[in-house]
């Protein structure tokens, strides 16, 4: 298991490269409780179960990341604060992705039958379950969160204007919603204590070389310190 120590002397590195190289600066500040919302994406039985369809490829990282206990307290501490909590279900819509040709991952998605509307697997689990009045996004079937979702008007209704995002995949979905979330001007973070890759080289890449790009990187309690 990697150190928080560790990661943090290897992102410090990363984030001095960066910054030299392409001579930018611009670091966050204390991000406003009612400014600031928490993206909860894909924590469901098909990643985080035993016997979840995707659960065998990603077990190995689950444990050395620690991703769901961190995500855990990631949540309590958005709670705590009063923060706005969206969660974030994969659905497979099987109409949409045949009908668009889709390949690559989503075509894998519904040839598996991977996150069937009302199955076990589509469930989030319950170390994760909303609390009543939180948001369940509804739609999501791509890779970014912003895409066939209300997402955006919610986040925009609420008067947020940063955004944490964690969940899976760190570089697929997490990312996804990341590099939309930057586009449409909100201040983006990753969580990258509370994300999962599919091997410890992806989840690296994405803390060394893009998380650097969104002008900053966190672990949950840094995170959660900069919020009030």
């Amino acid at each position: 298991m990697v150190s928080e120590t560790e990661l943090k002397q290897k992102w410090k590195r990363s984030e001095t490269e960066t910054e030299s190289k392409l001579n930018w600066k611009g670091k966050f500040g204390v991000m406003k409780v009612k400014e600031t919302a928490f993206i909860f994406i894909e924590f469901q039985n098909e990643f985080c179960t035993p016997g979840g369809k995707l659960f065998e490829a990603v077990k190995g990282e689950l444990e050395r990341n620690q991703t769901i206990a961190n995500a855990q307290r990631l949540l309590a501490g958005a709670r705590e604060k009063g923060c706005l909590v969206i969660h974030c279900p994969f659905v497979l819509n099987e109409e949409w992705t045949a009908s668009h040709a889709c390949s690559g991952i989503l075509s894998g998605i519904l040839e598996n039958q991977i996150f069937a509307p009302n199955s076990w697997g589509h469930e989030i689990i319950d170390a994760m379950k909303p609390m009543e009045g939180e948001a369940v996004l509804e739609n999501k079937h791509t890779l970014s969160a912003f895409s066939h979702t209300k997402l955006d008007a919610i986040l925009r209704e609420n008067g947020i204007k940063n955004l944490i995002i964690s969940g899976f995949l760190t570089n697929v979905c997490a990312q996804g919603t990341a590099f939309s979330a930057y586009d449409a001007g909100y201040q983006t973070r990753m969580a990258l204590d509370a994300c999962c890759a599919l091997s410890q080289s992806i989840q690296e890449y994405v803390e060394m070389q893009f998380a650097p790009v969104l002008g900053g990187k966190s672990l949950t309690d840094e995170l959660l310190a900069d919020i009030a």
